[in-house]
C-alpha cells in the first residue's frame, strides 16, 4: 500500500495545496511543517508555472510570485528533501508538463523519489498522452493522480480507473481553481458515478473555500482538497510570518469536520 492509500485508510482525508515559492522557499518550509502539525492528511505542493491552464487567479498570481523570486523545480526539490525527515505525510507535486520536461523526465522521478515525493498530478497531461511517463512513475513508487470532472465520460472513466493509483481528483465544476460558484450542484450522483468505475479513493477539490461547504461534500467523497482559500490566507499574512503560520494551522483545523 502507497503513503498515499495509507492517508485514506479507514477515514477521510484533507489534502491542501500550496504554491511552492509564495512568497519564498523558506517560508514554504515552514508552512509544510505546520500543516503537517495541524493534522492534514495529504499535501500538494504546486509547481509555478507561467501558463497555468487549471488554475483561477488566486494561484496564477502566487505562481507569479514565486516565478519572480526566482523559483524553479530544482529549488522545489531541495527544499522538500531538506525536510522529508521532518514531516510525516505524503507529499504530491502539481504541476505542468513543461516543467517537467524542462527537467527532464528520468532525472525528475529519480530526484522526486530523494525528496520523498509519494505522489503526481500533472492537469495538462491526459494518461493517454504520455502512458510510458505514468508507468515509470508507478515503477518507481509514485502514484500518478489523475483528474476527471463532472463530465467526464464513463467510457474514459474506465480507462481512467486502469492508470490512476493513490486517489482520484474529481473536479468539482466546469472552471478553474478558486472558483466561489463551487462545488456545484449532483455531486451525490457525481460520486457514486465516479464510484462504479473506480475503486481508489475520490477527492473533491476546486472552490472549497470553507467548513461550510465540507460538510455539503463529505458524505459523499473520501477527500477534501483545499487550495486557493489557504494561498489568499499566506497572500494575507506575507508581512507577519508568525501569524500566517497560525492562521494557515487554524484555518486546516477547522476544515477537518470528521
Amino acid at each position: 500500500m502507497s503513503k498515499i492509500s495509507e492517508a485514506f485508510k479507514n477515514k477521510k482525508a484533507l489534502i491542501t495545496y500550496i504554491s511552492a515559492g509564495d512568497p519564498d522557499l523558506e517560508t514554504t518550509k515552514e508552512i509544510i511543517l505546520e500543516l503537517d502539525r495541524s493534522g492534514v492528511d495529504i499535501m500538494e505542493v504546486g509547481i509555478p508555472f507561467s501558463d497555468p491552464l487549471a488554475d483561477g487567479p488566486v494561484i496564477q498570481e502566487a505562481s507569479q510570485r514565486a516565478l519572480k523570486n526566482g523559483t524553479n523545480l530544482k529549488k522545489i526539490l531541495q527544499t522538500l528533501k531538506n525536510i522529508k525527515d521532518r514531516i510525516s505525510i505524503p507529499i504530491v507535486l502539481m504541476g505542468y508538463y513543461n516543467s517537467i520536461l524542462n527537467y527532464g523526465i528520468d532525472k525528475f522521478i529519480k530526484d522526486s523519489k530523494k525528496s520523498n515525493v509519494s505522489g503526481v498530478i500533472i492537469p495538462d497531461l491526459p494518461f493517454d498522452e504520455e502512458e510510458e511517463f505514468y508507468s515509470k512513475l508507478k515503477e518507481n513508487g509514485i502514484d500518478p493522480i489523475l483528474l476527471v470532472a463532472p463530465n467526464t465520460s464513463e467510457e474514459r472513466l474506465k480507462q481512467i480507473s486502469k492508470h490512476c493509483s493513490g486517489f482520484l481528483y474529481c473536479v468539482s465544476l466546469m472552471g478553474v481553481t478558486g472558483d466561489s460558484k463551487g462545488p456545484t450542484e449532483h455531486l451525490k450522483e457525481y460520486s457514486q458515478n465516479v464510484r462504479k468505475y473506480v475503486d481508489i479513493p475520490i477527492a473533491i477539490g476546486f472552490g472549497i473555500d470553507s467548513p461550510e461547504k465540507v460538510k455539503n461534500l463529505i458524505d459523499y467523497f473520501d477527500g477534501i482538497i483545499v487550495g486557493s482559500a489557504l494561498i489568499k490566507i499566506i497572500d494575507n499574512n506575507k508581512n507577519n510570518k508568525s501569524k500566517m503560520l497560525q492562521e494557515v494551522g487554524n484555518f486546516s483545523k477547522s476544515l477537518k469536520i470528521w
